[in-house]
């Protein structure tokens, strides 16, 4: 073995931890300890923010999406958007009604793979945590790649470079989240109730003024025209446009099972205090994605699919320069003024409650994979908790998955919202079908007249539910599927699988290592051990391994150097021989300078003469304490262990060597405030115990 090498392998836990908790710490705050969760928990007031952020902020755009559809048929289809608006309430109120009935019923958090699963099996629990995954996705997505929209009609460098400001604002969400649920929910509360009250401030203004001033109020583009694409649509033609627009005003909705999916989040009573938030949400929701369409109608709001040629101004094409502002945007500038003070207030709201709409995933997508996780479906790592009692993996997850998307579709809302809603009406339909089966399954043992009662209203409201997201999803897939829903389909698909093969892993893991009531191979001690020191020059880490070996009191003890230079090789043989030390040393050749081959190979052979016998390995290490000099050292170590793991029967053991260095920098990580081991597992509260009275004697 070469002398002056270092030993095979050096230890750098102490300071690669305080490479990265440094920053840690400044990003996200102290590590809280896991009985501090319950101070986490959300009063009513927070989680409406939290958890309704998404569906609050999607009245800034599905107004938008509705008339752009129509506006296919040109202006004169614009008369059916407050129908369309009325069947998006009456969904809307649905689908709260029937949410409120799963929250008081699964109040655990599973939401609806919960639901999906215990009462219609795993592989529709599964289908819909795969929808639900897939929409987190998108609603990360879809909303901020809208607020950089939103944002960019005010300034111009965000739209010269929405796609890099997008990434930019998940992962400033992302920090956010990563510092805890409650932590973030106070900085989004204030954004999103100063978003509603402008919203309600506008629609009661320009009510106001319409009905009692008898203004009239003009959105920028009243003056325009719309060439529509397709001129006297009749028939099926305009059943199908219509269905299209409802189907894009469903955007709205999105969002509403995160509740249901968050009630562990909530303080006591979870479930009612969950099911009041739910109806919060739902009414200010459908008020506001009303209130908006009457103005936008009443201000002659114009939006087109491809304004650069679908919109006329005196005459001609606005042309590509032409920037379509949003909906919400018209109307804001045809009430307040364009340019006012409450206009800019509501925009810059607007702008900004859009990225905070992300949150509702950022809750949703890691509470959901810390119970796939649970259940074995996702990597166990999701089900941990990190530093800040927050699901950490689960939130970095979702935001790796979310600036793909982003990048792919380079920030586009219009092209991502075509991919949206799917996952939500699948989730919406099987849920609503399970919580149908679990009412019929308490019905059949129920005696209680009064909780009969209750419990067949609860089933009418689902059975409704049901059948009729059910009929959406229908719409919604036959209306959007070539527009890209397919894409979201396919995602469904991918997770599907993969959390199908995750789980059969787990599985087959779990069948291999079981223990057997029998006595078996694995409980008999070996015939014998065979030790193997691994040495490449004498020096005192060399040495404290070759005295450890000797304790261990092994049937055979060697020490083993690989040869790639005779002249170091016979310095060893020298020194070792001048010490006297009394454990055989083997040279092994190795003509091309490998040490990792030969030592398994070795290794290996005597695996084969003595199959019955356990071959120990011993590694010398030493441990050094700043990560700057984990670079000036070889990783022999690492690669041996990595190939011996591989090899039956065979046991590695590192022996440290601590340098001044790692005991400087252990004293100085003991000092630290709140130190945490690396490698903590944190799972969730710890009870703990009330101190035993001492007993006087």
């Amino acid at each position: 073995m070469v002398c002056g090498r270092p030993p095979y392998g050096t230890l750098t836990i102490l300071s690669v931890s305080k490479l990265t908790d440094v920053p840690k710490r400044i990003l996200i705050g102290r590590a809280l300890r896991s009985d501090k969760l319950g101070e986490t928990l959300l009063p009513k007031r927070i989680a409406l923010p939290v958890f309704a952020s998404d569906p609050l902020s999607s009245v800034a755009y599905a107004p938008g999406e509705v008339l752009l559809v129509l506006s296919i048929a040109g202006v004169s289809a614009y008369h059916f958007s407050p129908w369309i608006a009325a069947a998006v309430v009456v969904l809307m109120f649905t689908v709260v009604a029937s949410y409120r009935q799963n929250v008081h019923a699964y109040p655990s958090g599973g939401g609806d793979y919960e639901v999906a699963t215990t009462n219609l099996g795993p592989k529709a629990g599964l289908t819909v945590a795969s929808a639900l995954l897939v929409d987190y996705v998108l609603t990360v997505a879809v909303s901020i790649a809208s607020g950089v929209e939103n944002l960019g009609s005010a300034i111009p460098f965000v739209v010269e470079h929405k796609t890099l400001c997008a990434i930019a604002a998940i992962v400033l969400l992302t920090l956010m989240n990563l510092r805890g649920v409650k932590e973030s929910g106070k900085l989004f509360a204030i954004p999103t109730y100063l978003f509603v009250a402008g919203v309600f401030v506008m629609i009661l203004w320009g009510a106001f003024r319409g009905l009692v001033l008898g203004d009239t109020m003009h959105a920028p583009t009243s003056d325009y025209e719309i060439k529509p694409e397709h001129q006297g649509l009749a028939g099926f033609a305009l059943v199908f446009l219509l269905l299209r627009a409802f189907s894009s005003g469903c955007a709205a909705l999105t969002g509403v099972e995160a509740i249901s999916n968050g009630v562990p989040a909530f303080r006591k009573p979870k479930s009612k205090n969950a099911a009041t938030t739910l109806a919060m949400m739902g009414l200010l929701a459908v008020t506001m994605f009303c209130g908006i369409i009457g103005l936008a109608m009443a201000t002659d709001v114009k939006m087109a699919e491809n304004p650069a040629q679908d919109l006329i101004h005196n005459g001609a094409a606005v042309g590509s320069s032409f920037v379509q502002d949003p909906v919400i945007s018209q109307v804001a500038a045809a009430v307040f003024g364009d340019g006012s003070f409450l206009f800019i207030i509501l925009a810059g709201a607007t702008a900004l409650v859009l990225f905070l709409a992300a949150n509702t995933a950022y809750n949703g997508f890691p509470l959901l994979g810390s119970i796939l996780a649970q259940d074995r479906y996702l990597p166990r790592q999701l089900h941990t908790r990190g530093d800040r009692l927050a699901f950490s993996n689960g939130i970095v997850l979702l935001a790796g998955a979310a600036i793909l998307l982003t990048w792919i579709y380079g920030a586009d809302s219009t092209r991502l919202i075509q991919l949206y809603i799917v996952g939500v009406f699948v989730s919406f339909t099987l849920s609503q079908t399970g919580m149908v089966r679990h009412w019929n399954r308490h019905l059949r043992t129920e005696k209680d007249p009064a909780k009969r009662r209750h419990m067949i209203r609860s089933r009418a409201i689902n059975t409704f539910g049901a059948f009729f997201t059910g009929l959406v999803l229908v719409v919604v897939l036959a209306t959007k599927f070539t527009h890209g829903a397919w894409v979201a389909l396919l995602g469904m698909v991918i997770f599907y699988g993969t959390m199908t093969a995750i789980r059969r892993h787990y599985d087959r893991v779990a069948e291999e290592i079981a223990a057997d009531e029998a006595p078996s191979d694995d409980s008999m001690k070996p015939s014998r051990v065979h030790s193997i020191v691994l040495v490449s020059k004498l020096h005192r880490p060399t040495l404290r391994a070759l005295a450890y070996a000797k304790l261990i009191r092994s049937d055979h003890l060697e020490a083993l150097s690989i040869s790639v230079d005779p002249a170091e090789t016979k310095a060893l043989k020298a020194d070792w021989e001048r010490r006297g030390i009394n454990i055989p040393l083997k040279i092994l050749d190795s003509p091309y300078r490998e040490v990792t081959r030969p030592v398994i190979d070795y290794v290996k052979g005597l695996r084969r003469e003595s199959p019955r016998d356990v071959v120990s390995v011993y590694i010398p290490e030493y441990v050094v304490g700043h990560w700057y000099e984990h670079l000036l050292h070889n990783q022999s170590a690492l690669r041996l262990k990595g190939r011996l793991l591989f090899t039956p029967g065979v046991m590695v053991t590192s022996v440290p060597y601590q340098l001044e260095s790692s005991e400087a920098a252990k004293k100085r990580a003991r000092k630290r405030a709140e130190w945490n081991a690396p490698g903590s597992v944190r799972r969730g509260p710890v009870e703990r115990r009330a101190k035993e009275p001492t007993s006087k004697s």
